[in-house]
C-alpha cells in the first residue's frame, strides 16, 4: 500500500491508535487526527496531545521514516475542522485514500430520561455527528482521485448497535445510527470506486471500557470478558487489524457490511 494515504480520527489511544499503527504497517501514510483534549462535558479523561505525539513517533519508527505519520488536532464535532484535517492530507500527500472514522466517547449511568442533557448531545455528537462530518468532508476528496479509483471510508461502530444496554442509551442510539450511514453511503458511492464498511467490536480493552465499568458499578472491565463466548476482552489492534484489511485491496469486494469483531458478544 505504499503512496496510499489514510486519515484516522480518535488517534490519540485506543483503536485509532492501534489503527494508525496497522495501517503503517501496511505501508500507508497516515494523519493522525484527535482533538486532543479534555470534554468538560464527559467525566472521564480524553486522550492528550502528549499520547497523540507518541502514535505519531512510534508510527514513524515503524516505518523508518520521519514523514509517514503527522499529528493533526481537530474536534469531529467542528466540520470546518475536519474539513481542514481531509484537505491537510491531500496537501502533504497529495490526496486521500482512506478516511476511518474511530473517535467515540461513551456516557450514561442513568435511564435515558434522567442523563444530562450535555452529556447526551455530546455521545450523540461524537460518536454519530463525528462520523457524519468525516464523511461529508473524506467522501468527495476520496472521490477526487482519478479512476479507477480503490477508497475506503470506515467506521467503528459497537455490539451496543444491536443490544439494548442499560443506561447507555445514547450510546446505542449513536452507534445504530452509524450502521445505518454506512449502508446509505456504501449505496449512494455505488460504482465510484469507494466503498463504505463499519466494523463492530466487541468488550475491547479501551478508555471507553475502562469508564464502561465505572458506569456499571463494577471493579475492573475485566468482568465484561464473560459476556463473551471468548471470554476475554479485545486488543484495539484485533479490531485494527479488520480496519486495515478493509482499507487495503482484500476488502475490494466489500461495501455496506458491518463486520463484527466482538468475541462472539452478537451470537
Amino acid at each position: 500500500m505504499d503512496g496510499r494515504v489514510a486519515l484516522v480520527t480518535g488517534a490519540a489511544r485506543g483503536i485509532g491508535a492501534a489503527t494508525v499503527l496497522a495501517l503503517v504497517d501496511d505501508g500507508w501514510s497516515v494523519l493522525a487526527v484527535d482533538v486532543a483534549e479534555d470534554n468538560p462535558d464527559l467525566p472521564y479523561a480524553m486522550g492528550s496531545r502528549d499520547e497523540l505525539e507518541a502514535v505519531v513517533a512510534e508510527g514513524n519508527r515503524h516505518a523508518g521514516d520521519p514523514g509517514r505519520v503527522r499529528a493533526f488536532v481537530a474536534d469531529v464535532r467542528d466540520p470546518a475542522a475536519v474539513d481542514a484535517a481531509v484537505l491537510a492530507a491531500e496537501h502533504i500527500w497529495g490526496g486521500l485514500d482512506a478516511a476511518v472514522a474511530v473517535a467515540g466517547v461513551i456516557a450514561g449511568g442513568t435511564p435515558l430520561w434522567q442523563m444530562p442533557a450535555v452529556r447526551q448531545q455530546a455521545v450523540l455528537d461524537i460518536d454519530l455527528g463525528g462520523v457524519v462530518s468525516l464523511a461529508r468532508a473524506a467522501v468527495p476528496a476520496l472521490l477526487r482521485r482519478p479512476e479507477p479509483r480503490s477508497g475506503r471510508f470506515l467506521a467503528v461502530a459497537s455490539a451496543a448497535a444491536t443490544r439494548g444496554l442499560p443506561m447507555l442509551a445514547a450510546y446505542c442510539a449513536a452507534k445504530a445510527g452509524v450502521t445505518g450511514l454506512i449502508r446509505a453511503l456504501a449505496v449512494e458511492l455505488g460504482s465510484t470506486g469507494v466503498t463504505a464498511n463499519a466494523v463492530s467490536p466487541g468488550s475491547t480493552a479501551t478508555s471507553i471500557l475502562d469508564e464502561s465499568a465505572r458506569i456499571y458499578g463494577l471493579a475492573d472491565a475485566k468482568a465484561f470478558a464473560a459476556q463473551q463466548p471468548m471470554r476475554r476482552l479485545l486488543d484495539p489492534a484485533e479490531v485494527a487489524a479488520v480496519l486495515a484489511f478493509l482499507a487495503g485491496p482484500g476488502g475490494s469486494g466489500m461495501t455496506g457490511a458491518v463486520v463484527p469483531v466482538d468475541g462472539g458478544l452478537g451470537l
